[in-house]
């Protein structure tokens, strides 16, 4: 009967503790709720989530754009070029927005000059394109590694709240405990969701950059190819 009596006293310290977190009074934690408990190590890792969120939506945005190429481009910039008109196929690359038209651009600028330096010209600026396409994407790689470890400093302070209330109270009241584990937990998975969400975001963003890069490449190459070509 004493132990009875002792299981439900443990369980009504540890419904009313969870209710302690219950602010709205509705009989069970909220996602809010919930958060509000992880204590101030949320906030890092809060805005750590809208930084990654942001950057994720706006790199992706950007990488699509530049990955529209019409799939007739590098034939029409052929067609000028073996026809001799090539003030036509720098009008048509000049206002074509994305990439590849401005490393095709930069090639036809240098039309006359060796090869070996329209290559190089073009490949500065696929460099310099290169480097837009990656801008911010640093954020994403800093998040995915930070995050867990906020998550786990957030642990500790769970940790050290549990054995300074404990140390305060003189004893090991259920209630102490369970306080210091809802912090512990949930900083700790939320830092690990997040670094993962990073993570996916990073290397899908970069798959889509490697993608591009790849059509500025081949694009090049099929250019250098027309003005090797022999003409009749």
């Amino acid at each position: 009967m004493i132990d009875l009596l002792q299981i439900v006293d443990t369980a009504n310290k540890v419904i009313h503790t969870v209710s302690a977190g219950d602010t709205n009074g509705d009989g069970s934690l909220s996602f809010f709720e919930l958060i509000q408990m992880g204590g101030m190590i949320m906030i890092p890792l809060g805005v750590m989530l809208l930084l990654a969120v942001y950057v994720f939506v706006e790199r992706t945005i950007a990488v699509r754009n530049a990955a529209r190429i019409d799939q007739n481009f590098m034939n029409i910039i052929r067609d000028h070029i073996v026809s001799g008109n090539v003030s036509a196929a720098r009008s048509f690359a000049k206002n074509t927005n994305n990439p590849v038209a401005r490393i095709i651009d930069k090639g036809i600028q240098r039309i006359g000059k060796p090869i070996d330096s329209i290559e190089r010209s073009m490949d500065n600026v696929g460099q310099l394109e290169m480097y837009k396409l990656e801008k911010n994407l640093g954020i994403l790689a800093v998040v995915s590694k930070a995050a867990p470890i906020f998550g786990f400093v957030g642990t500790l302070i769970g940790l050290m709240q549990l054995f300074s209330n404990i140390y305060q109270a003189n004893e090991v009241a259920i209630g102490t405990i369970s306080q210091g584990i809802y912090t512990k937990l949930i900083t700790s998975i939320s830092g690990l969701v997040i670094g993962l969400m990073a993570y996916f975001g990073y290397s899908v963003i970069n798959t889509q950059i490697d993608k591009t890069s790849n059509k500025m490449e081949a694009a090049a190459a099929d250019f250098l190819d027309v003005l090797q070509e022999p003409t009749h």
